[in-house]
């Protein structure tokens, strides 16, 4: 397990209660984690330690410089561990997870070393405070949560990864880029979904990226990459990637989608670069004669970083069924174009009943677009999004 491959999980609207034995057990790992969380940079190092002594082929699924990735792991498992009691929403973002961890080769024995690890770490630095009782939670909510994962694992039929080859390298502006490739197979992904890609530049640092076109034919495939403060990945796309570097993708995952057969109008939100995967999903829809009403609201900080625009108004122009809004929050106010943020500007039209939203950005615009709307009294059902960490 690898926390690139660790995203938050978003709450359903519906929620089976947990058995009360399930909710003593996650209070006693809550409880314990407020008391270890401080010491996450020697729990972590112990962690790692112990696993690569247990376990020397998991050090192949990590950067080569460990500084990278820090406590990130420990944190994504503590994370896991501490939802056992909302197996709705956990349950989904765990199939997934497992599908996507096929790519490192990773086998049960390997989700063992990592459970016994995780264990001794905590031990090793809560002295006293790890009773039996706190041991025994720990254990088995890490094992509820490793055995989803290997059984979705084991369904999967799909290859565990995939590689392409990049055709074409295009600086949009300083800090974005274009960028084509063409799979050696097709990766079999529905529009709106993402997938961890792995850059040759950046070798076991995998990131999330979505594709901005629908699936074709020859499988070609497009990128839409801003280089993001801090952002190992993200950077070495953006400046570094040429033609004929070899890509490699995890399974694709994600929910956005939209559906044709239902009677309900479509609400797209769309932060930046947030916008490739909901292009995806238009791009789709484009090839139907009748599709549900869309309206995109495009956001950005300047008109300068919405740039994508022109080309998502001319596919609203020869499709009636699409309305695109651009907005912005700085700048000079322009007829057909709406300033604020995209939070700001979404709930001012109300709670867009009868619609089905789907909001893609970063995980600060997403947070706070859907909170507002939630304010405003839409339903959370009617919200979709696929929140993952940008890099």
């Amino acid at each position: 397990m690898t926390a690139d491959a660790v995203s938050p999980v978003p709450r359903s609207s519906t929620h089976r209660e947990a058995p009360p034995a399930v909710t003593k057990m996650v209070t006693l790992i809550r409880d314990t984690w407020a008391t270890a969380e401080p010491l996450i940079p020697e729990i972590s190092q112990f962690f790692y330690g112990m696993l690569f002594t247990l376990a020397p082929a998991t050090r192949d699924f990590f950067p080569i410089n460990m500084e990278v990735q820090r406590g990130r792991l420990v944190r994504a498992l503590v994370h896991i561990v501490q939802m056992v009691d909302r197996p709705d929403d956990l349950a989904p973002f765990l199939n997934q997870l497992g599908r996507d961890h096929r790519k490192f080769g990773v086998i049960p024995q390997h989700y063992e070393a990592v459970g016994t690890a995780l264990l001794a770490a905590l031990k090793n630095h809560l002295g006293a405070d790890w009773t039996n009782d706190v041991e025994r939670a720990w254990a088995e909510a890490f094992t509820i949560a490793a055995r989803a994962m290997q059984e979705a694992a084991a369904a999967d039929t799909n290859p565990g990864s995939w590689t392409a080859t990049v055709v074409e390298h295009r600086r949009i502006t300083w800090d974005l880029a274009l960028v084509r490739l063409q799979p050696e197979h097709p990766v079999p992904y529905l529009p709106g979904q993402y997938m961890s890609v792995e850059v040759p530049q950046r070798p076991r640092l995998w990131r999330y990226l979505s594709p901005a076109n629908a699936p074709r034919e020859d499988g070609g495939m497009e990128f839409h990459v801003r280089a993001v403060d801090g952002g190992w990945v993200s950077r070495a796309i953006v400046s570094h990637t040429q033609p004929g570097d070899v890509w490699r993708f995890g399974p694709p995952l994600g929910r956005l989608g939209v559906n044709r057969a239902s009677a309900r109008d479509v609400l797209m939100i769309a932060g930046g670069t947030g916008v490739a995967p909901l292009s995806s999903i238009l791009d789709d829809l484009a090839q139907w004669g009748e599709n549900p009403k869309v309206r995109l609201y495009y956001g950005g900080p300047t008109r300068e970083d919405l740039y994508d625009l022109e080309q998502l108004r001319a596919l609203a122009a020869v499709n009636p069924w699409l309305t695109v809004v651009p907005v912005w929050e700085r700048g000079p106010a322009v007829q057909g174009a709406e300033q604020g943020t995209l939070a700001e500007v979404i709930t001012r039209q109300g709670s867009w009943p009868n619609h089905d939203v789907l909001v893609s950005g970063s995980p600060a615009m997403i947070r706070a677009t859907v909170s507002r709307m939630l304010v405003a009294g839409s339903a959370l059902d009617q919200i979709h999004y696929d929140p993952f960490t940008i890099d």
